[in-house]
């Protein structure tokens, strides 16, 4: 089983960026924890600061597919119809993560245009997020 984590702007920066919303783990930190925990799974990652590069990579799974994926796009996820429009192009199962609870935050960060592309959302558990993502993915997909 393949499982592709995408991860948007900003959070290359994660554990020194807002510790107070974000928390201390780096985004290297997540991956391995997450790789950790699911050894049976191929867990593979992309992060890309640039809107562009990130619809790239999810129109790479349409040639080369894995099996399941997990995004958080980072502030694209409230306006960007590109990766909305990206995401429905595949039919495999997708889930949305946030770190922090999006719906208590900024009344912007409330809209999700992303999410109404992908099968389910995780928000505001922190990095377990992740890990809970691809639990779900791992269990759909047994």
């Amino acid at each position: 089983m393949q499982i592709l984590i995408l991860n948007g702007p900003n959070l290359n920066l994660l554990g020194t960026r807002e510790p107070d919303i974000y928390g201390s783990e780096t985004l290297d930190d997540i991956i391995r924890r997450v790789d950790w925990s699911f050894r049976d799974v191929t867990i593979s990652h992309y992060q890309s600061n640039h809107e562009g590069g990130l619809v790239d990579r999810i129109q790479e799974l349409l040639t080369k597919p894995v099996d399941g994926l997990v995004v958080n796009f980072g502030a694209f996820t409230h306006y960007s119809y590109a990766l909305h429009d990206a995401l429905r192009m595949l039919t495999i199962p997708k889930v949305e993560v946030h770190i922090s609870h999006i719906y208590k935050r900024e009344t912007f960060r409330h809209q999700s245009v992303t999410a109404p592309a992908c099968d389910g959302m995780i928000t505001g558990l922190g990095t377990h997020g992740y890990h809970l993502a691809v639990q779900w993915l791992v269990q759909r997909l047994s």
